[in-house]
């Protein structure tokens, strides 16, 4: 049975739509639907009804997927394991990391990553949803969280801490801002609830705007928008906002590597993370001061 039929299959499946396996698998809408006949064909029988709201499992569509998926493991395996046993640090790295730490954190190690290994190349996924490792989503994940539970190889590398930024116009608009207070301020909204604010800085301020990126919200405070709670590494980079005085830095995420344990012997896989763990260890004052 063709393996890439299957893949196409469970990609059709779990997209619910042809146009959404062809956007997962960069491929174009033709290629998905081709594949689906030809497995089809080969199994005599309808592996899914279709309509205009999408593709729907037949009975026998259902009964291939956990095959199939037994399958898809079997593949990720195998290619974990070749790919982990390389032992020169060339070839490229899949990279995934959420969009604010690749626009504020990523260039500086990268330049001496580069550096230091010319001949690998490193591919960035910039996402906020989680590579799954054991699917082979990406080679090395950067993930910011308290804990990882995940069936993975995880190096915490350290805890950054956090404070309260605003722009100087801000501040001299809202020249009577207590800490414990910050009636007639306003909040720069990051967790799409107002609950965290009634142990903040300024319990009294009102959320405005709700902005799920630190970059975005970085870019708001800048803008005069309110106030922002950020990590330090990031804020304190930009010159258009300063922490907000009277204001006691608190303990952030931890910021980790993870890896799926067979590729701990990939020689380029290593370099990155060790490179990494290195360049943030040397520059810990960036992370916790």
């Amino acid at each position: 049975m063709d393996w890439d039929q299957l893949r196409i299959f469970l990609a059709a499946t779990r997209a619910g739509s042809l146009r959404g396996a062809s956007e997962q698998l960069g491929v174009n809408h033709a290629t998905v639907n081709r594949a689906i006949r030809a497995l089809e064909a080969t199994l005599n029988t309808r592996l899914f009804d279709r309509s205009a709201e999408g593709l729907s499992l037949t009975q026998s569509g259902e009964a291939l997927v956990a095959p199939a998926e037994e399958m898809e493991r079997q593949a990720y395996q195998i290619t974990r394991r070749i790919s982990g046993r390389d032992a020169d640090p060339t070839g490229t790295i899949r990279l995934s990391i959420s969009p604010s730490l690749a626009h504020g954190f990523l260039a500086p190690i990268l330049r001496s990553f580069t550096s230091a290994y010319p001949d690998i190349n490193v591919h960035v996924a910039a996402t906020n949803r989680r590579a799954d490792l054991n699917r082979h989503e990406a080679d090395i994940s950067v993930r910011v969280a308290d804990a990882v539970d995940d069936d993975v190889v995880g190096r915490r590398v350290l805890k950054f801490v956090q404070c309260v930024y605003a722009s100087p116009g801000y501040l001299a608009r809202h020249g009577d801002l207590t800490v414990g207070d910050g009636a007639g301020a306003h909040w720069i909204n990051f967790r799409g609830s107002e609950k965290w604010i009634k142990s903040s800085a300024f319990p009294n301020a009102k959320p405005r705007h709700y902005l799920p990126e630190v970059t975005m919200q970085i870019e708001a405070c800048a803008e005069g928008l309110g106030l922002v709670y950020v990590p330090c590494f990031l804020a304190d980079r930009d010159k258009r906002i300063i922490r907000v005085p009277g204001v006691e830095v608190s303990p952030g995420y931890s910021i980790w590597l993870l890896l799926h344990r067979d590729l701990r012997q990939s020689a380029r896989v290593r370099a990155f993370v060790d490179h990494t763990a290195r360049y943030m260890a040397d520059n810990r004052a960036l992370y916790v001061k």
